[in-house]
């Protein structure tokens, strides 16, 4: 039973250092849809999207705060 535990301990940082790395790339694309549809908001949207930290995980405190 603890080696389940373990197993999925480690697929869970696996998955939430995974998707850190892709949240910019996301938040460009959601970006670009949006702009699709409405420039303004696309245009917000780009700009908040190149605000994304791809570090945030690294700066997570142990009681799920950022530095």
């Amino acid at each position: 039973m603890v080696e389940y535990i373990i197993i999925v301990v480690l697929i869970a940082i696996t998955l939430l250092v995974l998707f850190s790395k892709l949240s910019k790339a996301t938040g460009t694309k959601i970006a670009g849809a949006t702009s699709a549809l409405d420039a303004d908001a696309g245009a917000e949207a780009a700009t908040l999207a190149d605000e994304i930290d791809e570090n945030k995980v690294k700066n997570l405190k142990s009681d799920g705060t950022f530095q």
